[in-house]
């Protein structure tokens, strides 16, 4: 049964009512029509399209709603979409029923309707209605009985209880149960139904022309070179320029030879090492000759072929860094080459070693260097000869060929190719003796080298070599020299021709007229049809004939393919075809008319060679031939091809052995053909078009688009203004599995910003229009910065490198993803109307637990210390007081790691009844009074926070204002003051001064400030009476923090929470008076405070207490301290941990010597209202494991407002575990495990263990229901010491209501729990705690608050911004959040500004690539400008808030269209 494209959810997913018919049956009838339907029929369906037939065919003649779909799932696979749709009557009476009448042919065993059922194929076997398929995962827990029917009794059981309950009439209807199962699948790209189709015929193999028998043809071309040589030394062979178009040397065919000869001795008998010759004939040897030196060269070449060796010609190397380079190295090492010939000019220019030797090039292996000029052969002794031997199998020289994506294969020809190759040219261009021909091209590889270094030796020509320097200063050079040599033949690309139209104007007496042909060798590209015509156009005047222009096509692999014949030769009328640009995208060839835009016009390359076989074969998978109106891969097969990629079996086979069949898969030959790579057709007159490379071949969305016609378009577009020297680069890249195109050009140096913004979204409409494709990414970089390649253009693969790795440095960029990315998921509909009841069955139907956990019970727990007799600190202080008065409590360490303060329980009580007294008499406060404590982390904290209690005041704790920046931290210890209505402030003397200073009074209004008294010399006086509360739910102290969120929020902590907070910390962690813990954290809220003030005298351990300020100063103290007092017990902050991690990465060795040890750390637990930082915890356990620190040691703890301790690890109980969940699922708020490193997938660690007396559910953000084990869902605690409420949250008091006395609304609704605002999920693991149960874990996955809710889901701004600053080296820090409905990304560029704009592309893509988003706004910033708290947590809002009023002085602000 082939399985359905789209798992769906059990519900179908638009209403149900447009798939029944109006409902008019009671459920007795129901009964009788579903006992009618023998066999439920099941039908995968692919999409709400053909849903409705689907149905009709399931209720087949019943005349009711109620229907009932079979699911069948093989084992293993995904489950079938099973789709219940019932109005009048719940689904579960339906099941009810079908369990009890539905009649099953031939089987006897009872169905089960459980989880769904797995099909065997039984002949006839009926499908018996179930549920749902079996979920991933979950065969192993189903048993099947002989019958192949599963048994799972225990879910069983549950649901008939259930059924029995849902049967009960006189109940509103449950909508049916509800199991979300979406899948979120990227859309595939649908073809288009009225998009072109070919439709001709199969097309036939071409046969070329049969090779003329010559007479006197040589057996080799070094027989030819030795003929030419030995009775025509004196003709010339080939004249070099120099720079000026001086001639300024003629090699003469006697010279050749003899010098040819020279090198072939010295190489064969005078290069040795360890006295054995350093050649063997066969080795290869590499030619590094510049291109204004085509006479060392050609004897270089010849040389070689004399001496046997190989010859891999390849470029100068200018420095350690070209463009490709190390490519050209991974060549010449795969070649075993050890010997480069060369100039004596060229080697002086390369870059030397200290040693004075030439440098070994990035990726090179170690070459000899042998230079060939005169005085360094040896001249030949009079009975050597060397062998010229008749043209064989044998390799004669490998051309090396750089591939789309960089890598540099050698395509190794034989002697017989190459003899096969210039019989093939003489023929097709009738070459004749002593002709002459201008060569502008490269003689080292391609028509360069086949037509002015071998055929022309072949035919004894004289060729004019006009270097690519010359040409560069005189575009006019090669026309000159035609004209001053009356040259036969020219050899040029059409980049000559254009360069020349542009220079021609100074020029008014040169003559065309010698040309019988002008070979354009590139002209296969697009742009060489305009190139020829306009120059045809202004040459006419000056002699040249327009049928001597012969457009040739060729490939590295196949040679040349295709040539257009000179006149003489008689071939057919040039040919053009003018094609529309859409449907050669589809790959069909479509006529259309040249006023349209979107045409392409190509110029036939001619005919093909004489002695080869062509046909056109399909560009994917098996080589099919093509129809005759199709677009294909070219293939030829002839005497005159490559042998083989040089070493790479592999993809040799498939270039240079395919075999093309016929639709019928007949082969068409026995002989195998070489693929060129290039695509095209062949039109009328067997005249051959090419309209593309396989190379720029970018298939985006199923259509096919060539980077040259795309290059063409932006040139169109007034290139001459802005584009710099007409240098543009076009090439795709993958994002989200798909091609998108990329566009970088060189803007010209004077270019303002207005000019280029103009250009690019002038490109963008024209590409737009003309090929009906989008631009990805449009990137200008300043001139004469992208890699050139050898002769002056640019190096393609190495700019997409350097694009993927953010080392382009444009100058403007603009990226388009929105119209671009086609294929992103659906966005997720939300299930309108699904009741919480509707989930918890849908999760006992399936077999899920429903989440919920809870710590050890605090009732059961005995803990013989009398401190817990007490509900009060201030009774426990006094008690401690009494009993153990010299027993140390608090030690304060300062920055050079010496003890500053200390506090024994007697000092302690002493100093808190002085502040008592002050501020009952100083401060004339009065019980019940607000009292803020603005101090350092210190023991003056303490004091006074116990001072209050015994007088009956509130206290809340306050952070200091920093006095080098009051203005941002001077505001908020006012709102703090204001908001929690303090009527006095207790701090130091130097505070007071500060907060009444002249610089304080531009941040704040300082008149306004309550009574401040200052602590610092209290006179000692008694204190009466100290005040008992009435009852253990009175007010004890406030709590205020700031959210992430920017919202500042006060919670009330009464006594009996207070005590009870205390009293679990004391459980989980086991403390006792002989115990020592070290803290390192901020004293001023949550979990930070309670560890700093209350525990230490509820439990009367010693407390270390280590400021986290001091540790800026002196980064080790807070570790030096734990190892020196042998602290088993630790607390500290991702920000303590973060500074430890990077200030002493590389001082662990420094750290030993001076004693520090940490194996004495049994737990370190770092204190966080957030999701574990799991890669910052795994590293700083690595990191120190040198020192000793357990590997195990290493927890988190997680509290939050409503609750500052939930979970702790403690000292006993189960490690924390780890599990792998796929991100994707996490957004639709589903928690799926996977495992370790499965795409997609997202470490979570548990955040220690739930505290004792602490209860855990997970509850559905909206509908407030409980939800299963894999659902994510708000964690809710329940526990004594839960705040009892907010004193205010500022400004925002009618939306908090609820968090402290939330109840579900459905199941236990009794129960009262706080909203933490998190999202999280239980998970029931394999371990066991101390009670013998199994061990519930809960993971924590983000604040509810920070989510970003974009396309219908749920997204963690963490998620995002782990994958953001993964994507570039030189990303520090990151932060996103959403505007409109945009998401914003903000960077912080560590690095040089002109790296900023490379981090647009990358952000862009890593962000698709992995979260299915598109990013609207890239906002690059400088360091440090991203908002951390002093928990070392992001403040996205103010962020946001920061972006808004534009606030943040971005480098750069990129606004993807």
């Amino acid at each position: 049964m082939p399985m359905p494209s789209k798992r769906r959810s059990v519900l179908v997913h638009s209403s149900v009512e447009t798939y029944t018919p109006p409902d008019t049956s009671s459920a007795s009838e129901d009964e009788g029509s579903l006992r009618r339907q023998g066999r439920i029929t099941s039908t995968p369906f692919q999409s709400h399209s053909n849903v409705e037939p689907w149905l009709n065919r399931v209720i087949q003649g019943s005349s009711t709603s109620s229907s009932a779909s079979s699911t069948s799932s093989h084992p293993g696979g995904k489950p079938a979409a099973a789709s219940n749709t019932a109005t009048a009557t719940t689904a579960a009476t339906v099941l009810a029923d079908l369990m009890a009448h539905t009649q099953l042919d031939n089987h006897s065993a009872p169905p089960d309707v459980t989880t769904g059922l797995v099909e065997h194929l039984h002949h006839e076997r009926p499908q018996v209605a179930s549920v749902r398929g079996v979920p991933r995962g979950y065969n192993s827990s189903i048993l099947e009985t002989a019958d192949g029917v599963p048994v799972n009794s225990r879910v069983s059981s549950k649901i008939q209880q259930l059924l029995n309950t849902l049967k009960r009439p006189k109940r509103p209807p449950l909508k049916e149960f509800f199991v979300d199962d979406f899948e979120e699948l990227l859309e595939v790209q649908r073809p288009d139904p009225n998009q072109p189709k070919p439709e001709g015929n199969q097309m036939n193999v071409l046969k070329g022309e049969p090779l003329g028998v010559v007479t006197n043809w040589p057996p080799s071309l070094l027989a030819a070179l030795q003929r030419w040589g030995s009775t025509q030394p004196k003709a010339p062979c080939l004249t070099a320029l120099d720079t000026t178009g001086k001639a300024i040397y003629t090699l003469t065919y006697g010279k050749l030879w003899s010098r040819s000869l020279k090198l072939a001795y010295t190489l064969l008998n005078k290069l040795t090492t360890k006295n054995e010759p350093l050649l063997k004939p066969g080795d290869r040897v590499a030619l590094v000759f510049p291109n204004s030196d085509p006479v060392m060269f050609m004897v270089a070449f010849y040389g070689c072929l004399l001496a046997e060796v190989i010859p891999v010609p390849i470029e100068v190397p200018l420095t350690r860094k070209d463009a490709g380079s190390q490519q050209i190295g991974f060549l010449l090492g795969s070649c075993g080459v050890t010997l480069a010939l060369t100039t004596d000019a060229c080697q002086k220019g390369l870059p030397k070693a200290q040693t004075g030797e030439v440098v070994t090039f990035k990726g090179w292996p170690r070459l000899i260097w042998f230079v060939i000029d005169g005085k360094h052969l040896a001249k030949p002794t009079k009975d050597w000869h060397p062998q010229v031997r008749d043209a064989s199998a044998e390799i004669a020289y490998i051309e090396y060929k750089t591939s789309k994506e960089g890598s540099t294969v050698g395509i190794t020809i034989s002697h017989a190719s190459m003899l096969a190759h210039c019989h093939a040219l003489t023929q097709a261009c009738g070459y004749s003796e002593a002709e002459t021909l201008t060569n502008v091209l490269d003689f080292k590889r391609d028509a360069g080298l086949w037509h002015g270094v071998l055929t022309s030796v072949m035919n004894r020509m004289h060729v004019i070599s006009i270097p690519y320097a010359l040409m560069k200063v005189n575009p006019l050079s090669w026309i000159q020299k035609v004209c001053s040599y009356k040259a036969r033949v020219a050899l040029v690309k059409s980049r000559d021709m254009h360069w020349s139209l542009l220079a021609q104007r100074d020029q008014r007496d040169v003559s065309l007229s010698s040309l019988r042909m002008l070979i354009v060798a590139d002209g296969a590209n697009p742009w060489s049809i305009s190139s020829c015509d306009a120059f045809l156009n202004v040459f006419q005047s000056r002699g040249l004939r327009p049928e001597v222009i012969c457009p040739c096509a060729s490939s590295s692999e196949a040679l040349t393919v295709a040539i257009r014949r000179p006149p003489e030769l008689g071939g057919p009328p040039p040919g053009k075809a003018v094609l529309s640009m859409n449907c050669l995208s589809f790959g069909v060839i479509r006529v259309d008319t040249e006023e349209k835009l979107s045409v392409l016009t190509v110029q036939d390359v001619g005919q093909i060679m004489p002695g080869a076989n062509v046909c056109v074969v399909k560009v994917d998978g098996t080589p099919y031939l093509c129809k005759a109106d199709e677009v294909g891969e070219i293939c030829v097969n002839s005497g005159a091809t490559g042998m083989a990629y040089f070493g790479l079996l592999g993809i040799t086979r498939n270039v240079f052995e395919a075999i093309p069949v016929t639709a019928a898969g007949v082969p068409v030959s026995d002989q195998p053909f070489t693929r060129t790579g290039l695509l095209g057709f062949v039109g009328p007159d067997y005249l051959v078009f090419v309209v593309g490379k396989l190379d720029g071949l970018m298939t985006v969305s199923g259509r096919r688009h060539n980077a040259d016609d795309v290059v063409a378009t932006a040139l169109a577009v007034e290139p001459m203004k802005f584009v710099y020297r007409g240098r543009i680069a076009v090439f795709s890249v993958t994002v989200l599995h798909d091609d998108r195109i990329v566009l970088v050009a060189e803007q010209r140096p004077d270019a303002s910003e207005e000019d280029s913004f103009q250009w690019m979204s002038r490109v963008l409409q024209a590409i737009d229009s003309i090929h009906q494709v989008g631009v990805y990414c449009l990137a200008l970089v300043p001139a004469n910065t992208l890699p050139k390649a050898p002769l002056g253009g640019i190096h393609i693969s190495e700019t997409k490198q350097r694009f993927l790795e953010g080392a382009l440095h444009p100058c403007n960029v603009l990226m388009c993803p929105h119209t671009c990315v086609t294929n992103l998921p659906k966005p997720r509909q939300k299930q309108p109307d699904v009741g919480p009841a509707s989930m918890i069955v849908g999760n006992l139907v399936a077999g899920k637990r429903i989440a919920q956990a809870s710590g050890r019970d605090v009732t059961q727990l005995e803990d013989n210390d009398q401190a817990r007799k007490f509900l009060y600190l201030a009774d426990v202080l006094q008690w401690r007081a009494q009993t153990t008065p010299d027993h140390p409590l608090f030690l304060l360490l300062n920055s050079k790691g010496t003890v500053a303060s200390t506090a024994s329980c007697i000092q302690l009580h002493k100093r808190a009844e002085r502040v008592a007294v002050a501020l009952m008499e100083k401060g004339r406060l009065n019980v019940g009074d607000h009292v803020a404590l603005v101090y350092p982390p210190g023991v003056d904290l303490i004091a006074t926070f116990y001072g209050c209690l015994y007088a009956g005041c509130i206290p809340i704790t306050v952070r200091p204002p920093h006095p080098q920046n009051l203005a941002t931290t001077l505001p908020t210890v006012k709102m703090i003051v204001e908001v929690s209505k303090s009527a006095c402030i207790l701090t130091t003397q130097a505070i007071m001064k500060l907060l009444k200073s002249k610089e304080a009074a531009t941040a704040v209004d300082i008149k306004t400030w309550p009574t401040i008294l200052d602590t610092d010399d209290m006179p000692k006086k008694k204190l009466a009476s100290i005040f008992r509360p009435t009852s253990p739910d009175m007010l004890a102290y406030l709590d205020f923090s700031v959210s992430t969120t920017g919202i500042l929020a006060g919670v009330k902590m009464s006594h009996a929470a207070t005590s009870a907070l205390c009293r679990s910390i004391k459980l989980q962690c086991e403390l006792y008076p002989s115990r020592q813990i070290a803290i390192c954290l901020d004293p001023y809220c949550g979990l930070g405070f309670a560890l700093w003030c209350l525990c230490s005298v509820y439990s009367g351990h010693q407390s270390i207490l280590v400021p986290p300020l001091e540790l800026e100063s002196n980064v080790s103290l807070w570790l030096s301290a734990v190892s020196q007092y042998k602290v088993r017990v630790t607390f500290c902050s991702y920000s303590v941990m973060e500074m430890c991690t990077k200030g002493l990465g590389t001082q662990t060795d420094v750290l030993r010597m001076k004693g520090v040890n940490l194996s004495c750390v049994r737990t370190c637990m770092v204190v966080a209202e957030e999701r574990p930082r799991i890669t910052l915890t795994q590293s700083f356990s690595k990191l120190f494991k040198d020192l000793g620190l357990s590997a195990r040691a290493v927890s988190t703890t997680f509290g939050c407002r409503v609750n500052v301790a939930v979970c702790l690890q403690g000292t006993a109980g189960p490690d924390p575990t780890t599990v792998y969940v796929d991100m994707r699922a996490l957004r639709h708020d589903r928690v799926r495990l996977v495992e370790r490193g499965s795409p997609h997938s997202l470490p979570l660690m548990e955040s220690g263990k739930i505290l004792p007396g602490v209860k855990v559910i997970i509850a559905h953000t909206e509908t407030k229901g409980p939800l299963g084990d894999s659902h994510l869902g708000e964690i809710w605690v329940s526990s004594p010491h839960n705040a009892t409420g907010y004193y205010t949250v500022y400004g925002e008091e009618a939306l908090h209501a609820d968090h402290f006395t939330a109840r579900l609304s459905f199941g236990d609704t009794q129960t009262v729990w706080a909203r933490t605002g998190y999202l999280g999920f239980l998970r029931r693991t394999e371990l066991t705690d101390a009670s013998g149960e199994r061990h519930d874990a809960l993971y924590v996955v983000g604040s509810l608050d920070e989510t970003l809710e974009l396309r219908g889901m749920r997204y963690h701004p963490i998620d995002i911004e782990t994958s953001v600053i993964r994507a570039h080296k030189s990303i520090a820090e990151c932060a996103v959040f959403t505007w409109t409905n945009l998401l914003v990304v903000v960077v912080e560029l560590e690095g040089s500004e002109q790296e900023a704009l490379d981090l647009v592309a990358l952000v862009t893509n890593v962000v698709l690539e992995e979260h299915y988003l598109i990013v609207g706004v890239v906002v690059i910033v400088d360091p440090g400008v991203i908002p951390i708290n002093s928990r070392g947590e992001k403040q996205r809002m103010h962020l946001r808030d920061g972006f808004l009023a534009d606030q943040l002085d971005p480098i750069y602000v990129a606004y993807n269209m």
